[in-house]
């Protein structure tokens, strides 16, 4: 998207705190329902990134199938869970998860190490013109698409049948 200086690095902060603040939710949020909602802004934030970058048809994409499919889906079976465990009220995480704490620090700045030590981190924040960042943007989503349809078939359909067996797992205990 082709905006001023100024107000594309607004919205890129914005999308980052957004980012920042869902992930902690979905982490720190004992209610699941509160966890789910901050999924979503998760994910809205995630389709912000997308329209930045000019990948329009992704970040609709995004929308539809994540935040209006998944997130929904995600929230009605949580919904439909009759446990007393869910009628708390709000609070966050409990003394107890100190290793689930430690755990999500320790992958949290490992992928915050691993962004700033690749070489695409640096093209991003670099002063190139929008066309050569437009290229190597579509270079590697071309990429990506070939690895995925190669290389890592067999994986990114193992992973869409173990969501597809959560998901039936989910309506099992839903229907209970």
């Amino acid at each position: 998207m082709d905006l001023p200086g100024p107000i594309h690095d607004f919205l890129l902060v914005f999308g980052g705190l957004g980012l920042i603040l869902g992930g902690l939710g979905v982490v720190l949020f004992t209610n699941p329902i509160f966890a789910a909602f901050s999924l979503g802004l998760v994910l809205v934030c995630i389709s912000l990134f997308y329209i930045l970058a000019n990948s329009h048809f992704v970040a609709s994409a995004q929308l539809l199938i994540y935040v209006g499919a998944i997130n929904v889906l995600i929230l009605f079976s949580v919904m439909f869970m009759n446990s007393p465990e869910y009628d708390k009220k709000f609070h966050l995480w409990t003394v107890g998860d100190g290793v689930t704490s430690l755990v999500c620090i320790s992958l949290f700045v490992s992928l915050i190490m691993t962004i700033i030590n690749t070489s695409w981190y640096s093209i991003i924040w670099t002063t190139k013109s929008n066309q050569i960042l437009e290229q190597d943007l579509i270079n590697a989503s071309q990429q990506i698409g070939i690895h995925l349809s190669t290389d890592f078939f067999l994986p990114f359909e193992l992973i869409s049948i173990i969501l597809l067996v959560a998901l039936i797992g989910a309506i099992a205990v839903a229907r209970q």
